[in-house]
């Protein structure tokens, strides 16, 4: 019989259980007016509102400075949802930048940040509804929550007792541990009873196709999280016969039951 609730409850952090669209809005921007010192420094009007939109597109984190820099250009919304890896590409070629230099100074720029004013860099965060009582039911419960995040596992730690919510620190596996999430999950299994179960809820499609094609990790059961930072079109790819299920926050807040 299939298991109606799971032993571990694996969560991602960012865009799972808390929305940090404005840091990443803010860090970005930063970012932006260090590699684009000649443009003026006041915002465009809606740019904001613009970026917090499209972000889905975003993979990898040093792209969201390009985003910002392909609003300011007026490249068309529409052509961003269907091609952001061309027009990345494209003003990466014809502004003779570097990947690697722009995710290095987007990192400085956050750390400095971070070092300088880590409770204003904290206040940025906010958890999305429901979830601080969904985690607090959690921790009362015979199923264990593990957080398995890119975030370091410090400021997920802070940002829960914010909440009043004192999660285990073994429990929130951050970025320090330098290891894949499909990795994580290998672990936390190898390391449970022998009928324990996973379900992993991640708002990633490519974290969880990763898992997916894991032979070993076939007993774990995925989630995407539609509230997240993916887009209608990954959605959309989920079939009704997929292993990967789309998770509504509504469904999320409710029992395991209505998961499924």
């Amino acid at each position: 019989m299939p298991n109606l609730e799971p032993t571990i409850l694996a969560l991602d952090f960012d865009g799972v259980l808390c929305d940090g669209m404005i840091e990443y809005f803010q860090t970005s921007w930063r970012t932006y007016c260090q590699i684009w010192t000649a443009d003026s420094q006041t915002q465009p009007e809606n740019l904001a509102d613009n970026f917090y939109k499209l972000r889905p597109v975003i993979e990898v984190g040093w792209e969201m400075p390009l985003l910002l820099r392909a609003l300011v250009l007026g490249v068309p919304e529409e052509q961003i949802w269907q091609d952001w890896v061309g027009v990345a590409h494209k003003i990466v070629l014809d502004e003779n930048l570097n990947a690697a230099e722009i995710g290095k100074q987007l990192d400085q720029i956050r750390d400095r940040w971070i070092a300088e004013d880590v409770n204003g860099w904290l206040a940025l965060h906010r958890f999305y509804p429901g979830i601080v009582v969904m985690l607090r039911s959690l921790l009362a419960s015979s199923v264990k929550p593990v957080i398995v995040t890119t975030k370091e596992g410090r400021f997920v730690e802070q940002l829960l007792q914010q909440q009043n919510i004192n999660m285990p620190s073994e429990w929130i596996i951050g970025k320090e541990v330098k290891r894949s999430k499909h990795q994580t999950l290998r672990e936390l299994l190898a390391a449970s009873i022998e009928d324990a179960s996973i379900w992993f809820v991640e708002d990633r499609l490519k974290t969880l196709q990763n898992v997916e094609q894991q032979p070993d990790l076939e007993a774990v059961k995925l989630f995407l999280a539609d509230w997240g930072y993916n887009t209608p079109t990954q959605q959309a790819s989920i079939s009704d016969r997929s292993r990967i299920k789309l998770l509504s926050l509504s469904q999320f807040a409710q029992d395991f039951s209505a998961w499924n």
